[in-house]
C-alpha cells in the first residue's frame, strides 16, 4: 500500500500483497486503478514478449515490416484483442519500397552495405565517383558539400562522393544536384570511434508527403570505410534506387465507451529492425499494451478507448502516419490525446516521461495545449510508486509525430536506447554506469533475454494507471468533463524530475533513429 494524500492505497500487488488469480481478473470488471494494476504485472507481459520471440525464431530472427514475421506478429495481436472481447481491424497503407544497389567497380570490384536516402530520386548509373572536399584524416572534420563554391570544376554526370559532417543532408544532396551530379553517396565522417560515426548512415533529406522526393537523382548513405574505398583515384561504381509500391498493415483495437466522439488513444510500433526480433524495440510497448487489454477485458469505459499497434515505424514513422492521414478532420477532432509507448523495458534503463512541459528540453516540435496534463499523470504515476524519474525529450522522434502534426495532445514513456548511461544515473536507477541504456538496441541481440523486469513491472502499471485515468475524463486535456475513477484515490502532485542529462533548460537524452532526423551532421 502507498499512502498519499491522506489516503492508502493499493495500486498493484507488493511482495507483501499477494496478486489477484489469473481468473479473478478475467472475470471481475477491473474499474479502480488498484484492480487493474494488480492484474497488470511484468510476467504478463513478458507472456506476449515471450510469443514475440517465438514468432521471430520461427521467421528468420526479425518482425520486420513487410516480413512474415511482422504478419504473424499482427495476427497475434488481433488474435489476443477478439479473445479479450475488444474489436480487433487489421487496417493497409501503401507507401513505396525502395530497392538500391551501391556497387563499387573498380579500382575494386566490392557490394558495399548502404541505404536508400529518405527523400532520394530514382535512377541507375554506372559512371566514375569524384570525391567533394571530403577529409579522410586527422580529425576528420569537413563540409563537404555544403558550398555550391565545393562543386567548382564537377564533371557533370559522375557521382558525387560526399562526407557526414556540418550541414543537413538535403543541402548536400541539393547541391550535388544542382552541379550535375547523376548520383550522390554520403558515407559516415569517421570523426570518433563510435559506431554510429562509422557504421552506415541512413541519410534523412527531410521530406514531406506532399514531396516525398527532395531530389530526383539517387542518393545512398554508406559507412566510413565505404567511403574511404570509393576516394580511391579512378573509382567508378553503381548507384541505383528504384521504388515500388507496397501494402502493409496496422493494427486498431477498440473498446467502445459510454462516450464514442471522446477517444482515448495509445499506440506502440509493433515492427522490428530486419536485424533482430526487436523484443525491447518495440515488443516491450507492444505487449504492455496487450497485458492492458487483456486486464480491463470486462471493463466498460466511459470514454472510448482505442489501442493501435504500428506498421513500418522503424523504416520512417509510415504507419502512423498514414493512418492519421487516412483519418477525416471530424474523426481527427474526436481523438483526445494519444499515449506512446516506444520501449519500456530497456535493461540498463532510465524511467523517462516526454517533456511536455520543456523542463529540460526545449522541443524541436510543436507541443499542442492539453500535452503537458499527460505529463504530470505519468509524473504522479511515479510518485505514488516512489519511482525517480525523468524528462525525455518531447521530440516527435516517434510514432507520436503525427498526431502532434494535427494538433493533438500527447505523451509517453522511454528507458533509452544507445546513450551512456552516467554514474549519477546509475545510483538512482541501478544497472551500469559507462554502457548504453540498451547495447542491444536495433541488434539481433534485442531479444527476449534484453529486458528489465522491473522496468517492465512499473512502466506496465503506468501504461495502466494513465489509460484509465482518462478513459474516466480527458477534462485536465481537453476540457472534456467525465468521471471520477472510482476508488477513492487522490492524484499526488508530481514530485518532479531528476535533471540527470542536462540539468533544466537543455540537453538531449538522445532517444535518436537516424532514419526520422532531418538534420544530422
Amino acid at each position: 500500500m502507498v499512502a498519499t494524500a491522506g489516503l492508502a492505497v493499493p495500486l498493484a500487488a507488493s511482495p507483501s500483497v499477494a496478486a489477484p488469480s489469473n481468473k479473478a481478473c478475467d472475470n471481475r470488471n477491473n474499474n479502480t486503478y488498484s484492480k487493474l494494476l494488480g492484474c497488470v504485472s511484468a510476467p504478463g507481459v513478458t507472456k506476449h514478449l515471450e510469443a514475440f520471440q517465438a514468432i521471430a525464431d520461427a521467421n528468420g530472427g526479425t518482425r520486420a515490416t513487410r516480413t512474415p514475421g511482422y504478419r504473424a506478429s499482427v495476427d497475434y495481436v488481433v488474435d489476443v484483442l477478439e479473445k479479450s472481447g475488444w474489436s480487433a481491424e487489421i487496417v493497409p497503407f501503401t507507401y513505396n519500397a525502395t530497392d538500391t544497389v551501391l556497387q563499387q567497380l573498380t579500382p575494386t570490384s566490392v557490394a558495399h552495405a548502404h541505404t536508400g536516402a529518405t527523400g532520394t530520386g530514382e535512377g541507375d548509373v554506372s559512371r566514375p565517383v569524384v570525391a567533394v572536399d571530403i577529409n579522410l584524416v586527422g580529425t576528420r572534420a569537413n563540409s563537404s558539400g555544403c558550398e555550391t563554391a565545393d562543386f567548382a570544376g564537377f564533371p557533370a554526370g559522375s557521382i558525387a562522393l560526399l562526407q557526414r559532417g556540418s550541414c543537413n543532408f538535403s543541402v548536400k544532396a541539393i547541391n550535388a544536384e544542382a552541379a550535375g551530379a547523376s548520383a550522390v553517396i554520403i558515407f559516415n565522417q569517421g570523426d570518433t570511434a563510435a559506431a554510429d560515426r562509422n557504421g552506415v548512415i541512413n541519410p534523412t533529406l527531410g521530406p514531406t508527403p506532399e514531396n516525398p522526393t527532395v531530389v530526383d537523382i539517387p542518393v545512398v548513405g554508406t559507412s566510413f570505410g565505404a567511403g574511404q574505398s570509393l576516394a580511391q583515384p579512378g573509382s567508378t561504381a553503381r548507384v541505383a534506387v528504384a521504388f515500388r509500391q507496397v501494402t502493409d498493415f496496422n493494427v486498431i483495437g477498440e473498446l467502445k465507451g459510454e462516450v464514442d466522439d471522446n477517444v482515448v488513444m495509445a499506440g506502440a510500433h509493433l515492427d522490428s529492425v530486419p536485424a533482430g526480433p526487436g523484443i525491447n524495440d518495440n515488443g516491450s510497448g507492444s505487449a504492455g499494451l496487450l497485458d492492458v487489454v487483456e486486464a480491463m477485458s470486462n471493463h466498460k469505459p466511459h470514454n472510448t478507448v482505442r489501442f493501435a499497434w504500428w506498421g513500418a515505424e522503424e523504416i520512417g514513422l509510415l504507419g502512423s502516419s498514414a493512418w492519421v492521414a487516412q483519418r477525416t478532420q471530424a474523426e481527427k477532432d474526436e481523438i483526445a490525446l494519444y499515449l506512446n509507448f516506444d520501449m519500456i523495458g530497456s535493461p540498463n534503463y532510465y524511467l523517462g516521461i516526454y517533456d511536455a512541459n520543456e523542463s529540460s528540453f526545449v522541443a524541436p516540435v510543436p507541443v499542442p495545449e492539453g500535452s503537458e496534463d499527460i505529463e504530470r499523470t505519468l509524473e504522479s504515476f511515479y510518485t505514488v510508486r516512489n519511482a525517480p524519474y525523468d524528462d525525455s525529450a518531447f521530440s516527435g522522434r516517434s510514432d507520436y509525430q503525427a498526431f502532434i502534426n494535427n494538433g493533438i495532445p500527447s505523451g509517453g514513456l522511454f528507458t533509452g536506447a544507445e546513450v551512456v548511461k552516467t554514474a549519477e544515473q546509475q545510483a538512482i536507477w541501478g544497472g551500469v554506469a559507462g554502457e548504453s541504456f540498451d547495447q542491444c538496441y536495433h541488434q539481433a541481440c534485442d531479444t527476449i533475454d534484453n529486458v528489465d523486469q522491473e522496468a517492465l513491472d512499473v512502466n506496465s502499471d503506468a501504461v495502466a494507471f494513465a489509460v484509465l485515468t482518462y478513459a474516466y475524463s480527458t477534462e485536465g486535456v481537453n476540457g472534456v468533463q467525465g468521471r471520477e475513477v472510482p476508488g477513492n484515490f487522490t492524484i499526488p502532485t508530481p514530485a518532479g524530475p531528476e535533471y540527470t542529462f542536462a540539468g533544466p533548460l537543455g540537453g538531449d537524452d538522445g532517444h535518436d533513429h537516424d532514419h526520422e532526423h532531418t538534420e544530422i551532421s
